[in-house]
């Protein structure tokens, strides 16, 4: 049974009203604009430069190096890690012998093991069999190479216990404190990855850990530093949802879309998986052709660029298998040249103040309501009813809110809706004594998704009037971005 089957299945009297009543577990209260402003143009650029880079080395070392595993135990005693004979030398002329211009470590993976002296009281390198700061090995090797240097960070934190339904205010300030030391320690960072949140098999949301916190603990320490969330698999890939870059997690057979307009990065493998087995020494990797010219030169062409995990084995250096490779893959290409220029987009990185909220609409096609189109899921939505060419759908708030973005994102190409657009023309109104007034109108979106920056409004009620062939919405977004 698929999702619009299982709906009908559910169609009560409500429907022929209009009326759904919200998930009230969705609910957020109203909020108003504030933070760090972070200028559009300049954020344009540096996801341009990132970009420039084209290709990069994802290196995993931490406790699961040492336990055959790919999450590493979080009761196992910190003297496990021992990479006695750590060459952070060795990665960076690796990395530059594949024409790579930047590197990405785990800091912390998510059994919270930190690879740095953190002051924090978490388990880190100083209580290990390898008393040394790996974080700052790591980035003076790779700065003395020329390369630019990125930092991941898992939010999920087992040691901790930071997981999901159990996120506390003292939870949330180890992790801006880890972040703070990490900002603040080792010079200037292109981009902190984060993982681990917002992502189906963690269930931490951004409501419980407040994703505009940390943006802006990121941009008021390091402005240039880009922030990085791994979430493509909860936000459709047209547009850039709480994150500076689109984060792709190809291992786990996450893809890029055609003609993605965003600043992206997809994230696989040379060896069988992210941290170094035992087998790896003998194990076949990925041929040189094939990240060259299956992976990096289309990706380059599609505002993505190529992170390639390499993990060292527990003595802390490649395999020779490895560097070969690498070798190898800078023989077959050339890091020359910008890659394709971006257009403008918009981030955001608010909630959603419309999800959750009591939604109405003229008329819905059986049980696909208004509520579908509110409910912060992108794989259900509402449809007009049929025969309809003329419908709108309302959202109402307790009181008003404000708000400067909309976002308006279609379910092209999902189920039975269609690849095209079923939407001629569209226009968003607030009401005001009785009457409702236009801040925004068009005609077909030429994506899915359309974003639209207004001008500051406030309003208990917002409605959308759409003109089509039974047109329908996966999500009506609303958000209060803070703006200069």
């Amino acid at each position: 049974m698929n999702r619009r089957e299982f709906a009908k299945t559910l169609a009560v009297a409500s429907t022929a009203l209009g009326l759904w009543p919200a998930k009230q577990a969705f609910a957020r209260p109203p909020t108003t604009a504030k933070g760090v402003v972070v200028d559009p143009a300049r954020l344009r650029d540096l996801q341009q430069a990132f970009l420039d880079l084209r290709f990069g080395m994802f290196i995993h070392l931490n406790m699961a190096t040492f336990e055959e595993r790919e999450w590493g135990d979080p009761r196992l005693s910190p003297t496990l890690f021992d990479p006695a004979h750590l060459d952070t030398d060795q990665w960076a002329r690796a990395a530059a012998s594949a024409h790579m211009g930047y590197a990405c470590l785990t800091t912390k993976h998510h059994d919270g093991f930190c690879l740095w002296p953190t002051k924090t009281g978490s388990a880190n390198v100083m209580q290990s069999a390898y008393p040394h700061d790996v974080v700052r090995r790591y980035v003076e090797s790779f700065r003395a190479a020329g390369l630019k240097v990125c930092l991941y960070f898992s939010i999920l934190d087992l040691r901790q216990d930071i997981r999901a339904r159990v996120v506390t205010a003292a939870k949330i300030a180890l992790i801006t404190a880890q972040i703070r030391e990490l900002l603040t320690n080792y010079g200037p960072i292109t981009a902190l990855i984060l993982d681990g949140w917002n992502a189906s098999w963690s269930r931490i949301t951004y409501d419980q850990l407040p994703y505009r916190e940390i943006y802006d603990l990121v941009k008021s320490l390091q402005p240039d530093c880009l922030l990085t969330d791994h979430n493509a698999g909860r936000y459709p890939g047209p547009a850039l949802y709480y994150t500076d870059i689109k984060q792709y997690e190809q291992h786990a057979g996450q893809t890029i879309p055609p003609d993605s307009p965003v600043p992206s990065q997809s994230g696989t493998t040379l060896q069988r998986d992210w941290f170094w087995k035992t087998s790896y020494p003998d194990s076949v990797l990925a041929s040189a052709k094939t990240i060259v010219d299956d992976w990096l030169v289309p990706f380059n062409a599609n505002h993505c660029n190529l992170i390639l995990n390499v993990a060292p084995n527990r003595d802390g250096r490649f395999d020779d298998n490895a560097v070969e490779r690498l070798a190898e893959i800078g023989s077959l290409w050339k890091n020359t040249g910008p890659a394709p220029r971006i257009a403008p987009s918009v981030t955001v990185t608010t909630p959603n103040l419309a999800a959750g909220q009591p939604a109405w609409a003229s008329a819905s096609d059986e049980a696909v309501g208004p509520d579908l189109a509110f409910d912060d899921d992108f794989r259900t939505w509402w449809l007009a009813d049929k025969g309809v060419t003329s419908a709108w759908i309302e959202v109402r708030f307790a009181r008003a809110v404000a708000f400067n973005t909309v976002s308006i994102v279609e379910p092209r190409g999902a189920d039975d809706y269609g690849a095209d657009s079923r939407i001629t023309s569209y226009a968003v109104e607030v009401e005001r004594g009785g009457r409702w007034v236009a801040i925004a109108s068009g005609g077909t979106p030429p994506r899915a998704f359309t974003f639209l920056e207004i001008a500051r409004v406030e309003a208990a009620r917002v409605r959308l009037t759409l003109t089509g062939r039974q047109p329908g919405i996966t999500e009506l977004g609303l958000y209060d971005e803070p703006r200069g």
